[in-house]
This record gives structure tokens, C-alpha cells and sequence, in this order.
């Protein structure tokens, strides 16, 4: 393909991509680079919001796309010499509803138009391999997906108890060294992973001041969402299905959207099994991770009573798993 490729030339390449991920679920890809062209980077840019909050090059939408075309000529030249370099993200504090305040990242333009086009390319692999009960900032799918799966499992399934799970602060703790492990896994090229590495340790700006970022993915930036699906996918979602087929008993159903799940299962030795954490997850169940809750689901027959959380262990000794 030449440097500008078309966009129905650049459509059929991912077309072949997909199909050859679909063909071989081991495959890596290498020379993945040659699909973030021209074309692709200005569709990256018209798909930005436009009014989104300035990082730290002071620039907005409207401002970096004066001389557009110019600034997506060099941008891409950087981006295949290996001379790109992502910016610092700039943070700030938002103020939560308990009157906590969470962080917030303002990616540059030019950084996010460049994580979107890697977005596009990343997606088409990683979309055949995703689990179908991964709901979570993947295309065609939404809270209200994840809403009426876990309806669906919790009135029309043999689902007595619930695991609700929220994994505290993960877009914060994530590990760079496993993330970039999980993402090796499919993807080979040195360009393309160098290019990750350099997003998650391009920093935060706060206050001017400059700090490392030595874990956790960048919150405000368009990669983040796909790269923690993809920790997500290789820590807890295919550890949860070996665990669902090889050690529970009865059934079990899991619906995660991004880092909140809510599992149900039949049993409840099980559930609380699976909340103490099993060897295997780079996730574990753990409460100063996570904020779980096990309950009953309310039956019909006023001779079952709930349990409560503390029975539980009586329940695993009863069927054998203490």
C-alpha cells in the first residue's frame, strides 16, 4: 500500500487482519505499523471529541487541525522512524459524590489521535479473542448489553447466589510488565509494543510538576479502555471460564463490564470459593482490592432462608471444599 492509502485499501487490510485472527488464535501479528497510515490518523482525528479539555500542549481540536494535513504528514513520519514521542498527561481532580476526588487524565490532541488509530487496528484482533460475556468499551456493546445478560442469568438461570466484585483503583495499579506480556501474546511488532511502552510511561503533569508513571494505564486516553480489556481478558476472564469448566459444580455466569463483574452461581460454596481467589489469576479476590459482596437471591419458598456471609464456610464444609 502507498503512504496514503485509501480508506477502502486500509478497510480490506484490517478485513485480512480479522480473518487472520479469526483463522489462528495463536497467531502474532508483526508489521502491524503499515495499517496506521495518512488516511487512518485523519480518521482518528475527526473521531475525537471536540471539546475536550486541553492537555498538556495547550491545544484544542480546532486548533490542531490549522494546517491539518501538514501536521498528519509529520505525525506519521515520526510515528515510522521511530522519532514519536508521546506527551506527559496532564492531571487533575475531580470531586466524587462521597467527597473523595478521583484523578482525571487530559491526553494531548496529537497523543490521542495516535491511540485512536492504534485503537483501530488493536480492536480488530482483540475483538475475536474478547469474551462474549465482556461488555465494557467494546464496540456495539454498552451498559444496557451487560444489564440484560445479567437479567437473564439471574431470572431465567438456576442462579441462587450473586458475587458482586469492583476492583479498587485499577486503572491505577495495573502492571506494566504483565500488561506487556498479555499483549505480546498476539501482538510481535517491535514498533507497535515500543510504542505502548512509551504511552504508559510517558508521566503525569500536575501542578507542572512531572512524575513517573510506573504503573497502571493512562486514564483520560483512548488506549486505556482497550489495554485494560486485554489485561482483564488474560488475568480473570479465561481464568474464570478454565475455573467454571474444570472445578464448579453446577452453574456459573459471569458478566464483567470493564473492571466491575458480577458472578452468579448455582452453589454458594462456590462463589465463596471463588472470592477467596484461586492460584492461576493475576486478579485475585482480595478485599483490599476488591469490595465484594456474596448474598442469596430471595426464592420464592418462605422455608429457605437466606444465608448470611459468616454461614458460608459452613456450606463449603458441607459440600467438602474446606
Amino acid at each position: 500500500m502507498t503512504e496514503t492509502q485509501s480508506s477502502g485499501q486500509a478497510e480490506a487490510g484490517l478485513g485480512r487482519l480479522r480473518a487472520a485472527a479469526q483463522r489462528d488464535r495463536t497467531l502474532r501479528f508483526n508489521n502491524l505499523m503499515h495499517h496506521i497510515g495518512i488516511d487512518r490518523l485523519r480518521k482518528a482525528y475527526l473521531a475525537l471529541n471536540r471539546k475536550a479539555a486541553r492537555g498538556v500542549d495547550g491545544l484544542s481540536w480546532k486548533a490542531y487541525g490549522e494546517g491539518l494535513e501538514a501536521r498528519l504528514v509529520d505525525l506519521h513520519a515520526r510515528l515510522h522512524s521511530g522519532r514519536y514521542r508521546p506527551q506527559p498527561v496532564q492531571r487533575v481532580w475531580i470531586p466524587k459524590a462521597d467527597g473523595r476526588k478521583r484523578p482525571l487524565g487530559i491526553t494531548a490532541v496529537e497523543d490521542k489521535l495516535v491511540q485512536q488509530a492504534l485503537v483501530g487496528v488493536l480492536e480488530t484482533i482483540y475483538e475475536v479473542d474478547f469474551k462474549g460475556f465482556s461488555y465494557g468499551f467494546r464496540p456495539g456493546r454498552s451498559q444496557h448489553h451487560a444489564l440484560d445478560a445479567l437479567y437473564v442469568a439471574i431470572t431465567q438461570r438456576k442462579v441462587s447466589w450473586i458475587l458482586d466484585t469492583d476492583i479498587s483503583t485499577f486503572f491505577d495499579s495495573v502492571d506494566h510488565d504483565w500488561l506487556m506480556r498479555f499483549v505480546s501474546h498476539r501482538v510481535a511488532d517491535r514498533r507497535v509494543l515500543r510504542l505502548i511502552e512509551q504511552m504508559l510511561t510517558a508521566g503525569i503533569m500536575e501542578e507542572g510538576e512531572w512524575q513517573l508513571s510506573e504503573q497502571g494505564t493512562p486514564q483520560g486516553g483512548v488506549l486505556s479502555p482497550l489495554l485494560a480489556n486485554i489485561y482483564l481478558h488474560y488475568s480473570l476472564d479465561l481464568w474464570v471460564e478454565a475455573w467454571r469448566k474444570r472445578r464448579a459444580r453446577g452453574e456459573v455466569y459471569i458478566v464483567r463490564y470493564a473492571d466491575d463483574a458480577v458472578l452468579g452461581f448455582q452453589l454458594a460454596g462456590f462463589g465463596y470459593a471463588l472470592n477467596q481467589g484461586g492460584s492461576g489469576s493475576r486478579v485475585r479476590f482480595e478485599h483490599e482490592r476488591f469490595a465484594p459482596v456474596l448474598m442469596h437471591k430471595p426464592h420464592p419458598s418462605p422455608a429457605l432462608k437466606p444465608y448470611q456471609i459468616d454461614q458460608v464456610l459452613d456450606v463449603l464444609m458441607q459440600e467438602g471444599l474446606l
